[in-house]
């Protein structure tokens, strides 16, 4: 019995030296374990408080990812912007120098023109003052009758001399003949020179009219596209901005939480302690109820009052519970289908085949009628597809000449929407500088 008490004493040492160190001096096993109830309560709460927080910093967290995102793709954006600003640029410039080459060519093709208008004119002088002459001379000789005729044969020395005066006559007649049809032929080549010169400055000065329509156009694309790229410049500081927003609040949570954590870990150790603080005075108060029961059953015994109650020791256990027309795509069909709407207007930034569509929206709406998806903008179908050389085009491919697209149909010729007075028309594949050949197909 002595050692029963002696292991009584040492846990009522023991609890009275943890309840030494708790404010709250409990002194009993329920108030311990009213104490344990309330620290698990707080420490429950401060949890709920770091998982809420937890699901703000998450939040902030996607926030961020999208500002990032946001960031990413508006400087993707402003990127392809800038690439095709100075792709514009260049294709202007390159158009510039090609206008200036037209203008030089009509130069020369006017003084070509004035020199064979002067040789005309100085064949036709000749021809006329010859032709006049010849008349003359017919008339004379026809209006004289066979008398004269006949005494240019009389004044004959002899019959040679008769026949060589009649051939003479007809020399003459003869020469004058051939001098006529040698300047009349010379008149007619060089009138047929002007009249394909002057064709050709009127063809040069179409192709000059439609480039400068052409580069009026591009210029009106990098105005555009100069305004896109500012845009993007103020769209991009504003998701820094936001980006930074968001790292801030993350970084503010992630210390808070941070805080919680000590605060948790704390309330953890106090948790901990209180059981076992709890634990030890049922153990002792256990032990002390058996000292009791043993002395009163000594007593019983001693005072005859019979056995007493074998389990009375034993005390009780506790349990814990425990988610386009028919016959296919082929480059010939969108070749021959691309060619049905010629004649039809041009519209800047249109994509309708029929009531008016840009150089790439007429690309992009030819092949979406056969179920076809390709990008929208001329500089994204330079890029797309793959490579061919020009020497293996065919009909079907796309030709990029820098800032303007056409479809090719074969034989050299392209159909594209050129510009707002010609429209969808046809073109030589050679009109301007390729850039590149790209099949979709």
């Amino acid at each position: 019995m002595r050692k029963d008490y002696f292991f009584s004493a040492i846990a009522l040492s023991l609890v009275l030296s943890m309840l030494v160190v708790d404010p709250v001096r409990a002194t009993t096993s329920t108030d311990l374990q009213q104490k344990q109830n309330k620290l698990e309560q707080e420490e429950q709460t401060l949890k709920n408080q770091k998982k809420e927080l937890e699901k703000k910093k998450n939040e902030s967290q996607k926030n961020l990812n999208n500002a990032n995102g946001k960031v990413n793709s508006i400087a993707a954006d402003q990127g392809k912007t800038k690439a095709a600003m100075d792709e514009t640029s260049s294709a202007i410039v390159s158009m510039m120098a090609d206008i200036d080459l037209i203008k030089e060519e009509i130069e020369r093709t006017e003084e070509q023109i004035k020199i064979k208008t002067a040789e005309y004119e100085e064949a036709k002088k000749k021809e006329d003052t010859l032709y006049e002459a010849m008349v003359q001379r017919i008339k004379y000789l026809y209006e004289q009758g066979e008398s004269s005729y006949i005494q240019i044969l009389l004044t004959a020395a002899d019959y040679s001399d008769a026949l060589n005066k009649a051939q003479y006559i007809e020399q003459i007649y003869e020469y004058d003949r051939e001098k006529l049809k040698e300047y009349v032929e010379v008149k007619t080549a060089a009138d047929k020179a002007k009249t394909q010169l002057e064709e050709e400055k009127g063809q040069l000065e179409t192709s000059k009219f439609e480039m400068e329509e052409e580069q009026q156009q591009m210029e009106e694309v990098l105005k555009e596209y100069k305004a896109k790229y500012s845009d993007y410049e103020v769209k991009l500081a504003k998701a820094k901005q936001d980006a930074a927003l968001y790292t801030a609040q993350i970084k503010s949570q992630q210390s808070d939480m941070a805080a919680l954590q000590k605060q948790i870990a704390s309330k953890q150790n106090e948790v901990n302690e209180t059981k076992k603080a709890a634990q030890a005075a049922r153990e002792a108060e256990e032990a002390e109820r058996k000292r009791k029961s043993e002395e009163a059953q000594r007593a019983s015994a001693d005072n005859g009052g019979g056995s007493g109650d074998s389990t009375s020791s034993g005390g009780s256990k506790n349990s814990s519970p425990p988610p386009a027309p028919s016959g296919g795509g082929s480059g010939s069909n969108i070749a021959s289908y691309a060619c049905q709407f010629v004649g039809n207007p041009y519209v800047s930034g249109g994509t309708s085949l029929t009531n008016g569509a840009d150089c790439s929206g007429f690309v992009y709406s030819v092949y979406k009628a056969f179920g076809i998806s390709v990008p929208r903008t001329s500089w994204e179908q330079g890029n797309y597809g793959t490579e061919v050389s020009y020497s293996d085009a065919q009909p079907g491919d796309v030709i990029y000449y820098g800032g303007h697209v056409g479809i090719y149909i074969g034989g050299g010729q392209i159909v594209h929407a050129s510009t707002q007075k010609t429209g969808i028309k046809y073109s030589s594949a050679m009109y301007r500088p390729i850039i590149c050949v790209r099949r979709f197909v």
